[in-house]
């Protein structure tokens, strides 16, 4: 089914028209708001080191004009010019106008987009510099507003902008979980302007297949389950007990009673208060003390012998006449 050329070249891509009515998945939605965040947090981050020679907290004076003014300017390069943010690009997706009552799809109105760059980078910055604007208002008593005057003002201030931060964020539970329900407006102002998310391209193709995609959940299946199991083992007693089953204890006993003086048997350098569990080795206080609260089963790691009572380590010298 086609469209004629001018509405073609007015309300679609490149590849043709979609159709506005079909449904987008819930989670295209919130990844394109996560990939949306997390470019916002690159540019920020870009942008901050090219000051990291300059003298420390150059920025933090004017951190939240300067991050409205990167928000403004991806605006002005993504939303405002092609009426889908980078997110939503990634994922074939943009934005419909659902105030037009037209079938087909049309794009975001000036006033729209104007209204969702406002809705988005205004309550940020607000809540950025509500402290830096009340420090402001605080007149002195030779101002225009005596100290009293000016506290009952801040006061007054702070309790008006708790109580509409409140219930902005109990009208965005409420809009998120109508979406959960809907399947629509993630976003309060996508609600109040009359923005939905909609494909972009009609007929995508899915460019990962279904066997790449249970490889990658089986192998992170498998990264949470050793990230789970990993801090269990005890890799110390897992190894002693690994050189004595191949070489033997008497022979892993043998060659670590050498150096056994010279080295702790956890942290590998000079023993500082040298003290023994009841085997040839011996340890830093520190680390054989923090080692048995730890693990109250706990086994030499050189040897696999179990722990006895913690004593200073003592060494016989003996001097020669030369």
């Amino acid at each position: 089914m086609g469209f004629g050329s001018k509405d073609n070249a007015k309300g679609s891509g490149p590849n043709g028209d979609a159709d506005p009515t079909a449904p987008v998945l819930r989670i295209n939605q919130l990844d394109a708001l996560e990939l949306d965040s997390a470019l916002e947090q690159l540019v920020w981050t870009q942008f901050s080191r090219c000051f990291q020679s300059c003298r420390p907290g150059l920025l933090t004076p004017l951190e939240p004009e300067l991050k409205a003014l990167l928000r403004l300017l991806l605006w002005r390069f993504t939303l405002y010019s092609n009426s889908a943010t980078v997110g939503q690009a990634l994922l074939s997706l943009r934005y419909h106008n659902v105030l037009s009552t037209a079938p087909r799809y049309r794009p975001l109105s000036r006033r729209q987009k104007l209204g969702l760059a406002l809705l988005t980078v205004g309550p940020q910055w607000l809540q950025d510099r509500s402290h830096s604007l009340f420090l402001g208002m605080g007149l002195s008593a030779g101002g225009l507003l005596s100290e009293r005057d000016s506290g009952l003002l801040q006061k007054g201030l702070r309790t008006c902008l708790t109580l509409i931060s409140s219930v902005v964020q109990l009208a965005s539970l409420l809009n998120f979980l109508v979406f959960l329900r809907r399947g629509q407006h993630p976003v309060l102002s996508e609600r109040i302007v009359g923005a939905r998310a909609v494909f972009a391209k009609p007929n995508v193709v899915r460019d990962v297949t279904y066997q790449h995609m249970n490889r990658e959940l089986l192998w992170h299946g498998f990264a949470e389950f050793l990230i789970f199991l990993v801090p269990l083992l005890n890799t110390g007693n897992l190894k002693a007990s690994v050189s004595a089953l191949v070489f033997g204890r008497e022979r892993v006993e043998a060659r670590g009673a050498g150096d056994a003086w010279k080295e702790c048997g956890l942290c590998g350098e000079w023993p500082t208060m040298p003290h023994t569990v009841g085997c040839r080795h011996v340890f830093c206080y520190y680390c054989i003390k923090s080692q048995i609260i730890a693990e109250p089963c706990f086994a030499c790691p050189r040897c696999g012998a179990e722990a006895g009572q913690l004593v200073p380590a003592k060494m016989e010298v003996e001097m020669t006449e030369r």
